[in-house]
């Protein structure tokens, strides 16, 4: 028998070794991979929040995708960017808020459909709806007469706790909700208004062809503020999500107050667009 050494022996021995290089070689370049992708999200500045990183770079990919393309899970971007998926949460999060994103229970999180761009002009909603190209409906979800809280009272020039109609309408835009619609007008002025609107959907149309009265001029304010569950119920959307509140007091030529009105949009759907000029 040989007591000679071997070279052969120590084959499977190298192999081994050769294929445990290998692998840590994947790994290094898989994981300097995604130091790639968060160090490329992160050039504009080291003092930038971690999740802001994250949704830049998300912006990025959504700018590559379609509407209703379906985004990466959490899991997977967590994996990707080499962050925590409480990071990734915040991020996905900002940009739902922001209606770049939207998501929908047990199926994902999507590229959101382009924001409506809404012209703000004193014309009735079906005016405007049209001349954006869209076609609009109302359903008239309350109309009754109550007495007028001080604020009503003031905007309408009349006495607190005055006769005053309030009417709720749900606005619709193609088919789809778009706001929730609250005005208030002084009874004693607009006798019999409610009966008129049940007839004729249209606020404006009552006021010019039965009480002689058009609006000429109005101020006009826009908040934010979370969707209570009603709103959300009624423009198809998630309680607590983002609104724009639209608020309206409309003139007459007289200067005398017509009407108090404000309007919850979802802030994920819709865009105001004003015109100014000098």
């Amino acid at each position: 028998m040989s007591t000679g050494w071997n070279p052969g022996c120590l084959a499977p021995v190298v192999l081994r070794f050769a294929a445990a290089v290998l692998r840590a070689a994947h790994s290094a370049i898989q994981a300097c991979e995604r130091e790639e992708v968060v160090l490329d999200v992160n050039r504009q500045g080291a003092r930038e929040p971690k999740y802001y990183q994250v949704k830049r770079h998300l912006l990025q990919l959504i700018d590559t995708l379609v509407p209703g393309s379906l985004m990466p899970t959490e899991r997977v971007l967590t994996v990707e960017l080499g962050t925590s998926r409480t990071t990734v949460r915040q991020a996905l999060g900002e940009l739902v808020g922001e209606g770049r994103l939207v998501r929908r229970q047990g199926s994902g999180t999507y590229v959101a459909e382009p924001k409506i761009a809404w012209p703000l002009h004193l014309t009735s909603f079906t005016e405007q709806a049209a001349a954006a190209g869209y076609s609009a409906s109302t359903q008239l979800l309350n109309a009754v007469r109550e007495r007028a809280t001080e604020d009503i009272a003031a905007r309408l020039s009349i006495k607190p706790a005055a006769a005053t109609y309030c009417i709720e309408r749900l606005r619709l835009v193609d088919g789809t909700p778009m706001a929730v619609e609250t005005s208030y007008l002084s009874a004693a002025r607009f006798p019999g208004l409610i009966g008129h609107l049940r007839r004729t959907a249209s606020l404006y149309r009552v006021l010019a062809e039965v009480y002689d009265t058009v609006p000429v001029n109005a101020e006009e304010t826009i908040e934010t503020a979370a969707a209570s569950p009603r709103e959300a119920e009624l423009l198809n959307t998630d309680t607590g999500s983002p609104m724009l509140i639209l608020g309206r007091h409309s003139f007459d030529a007289a200067g005398q107050p017509v009407e108090w009105v404000h309007s919850w949009y979802r802030g994920d759907r819709y865009v105001f667009v004003a015109k100014l000029s000098s």
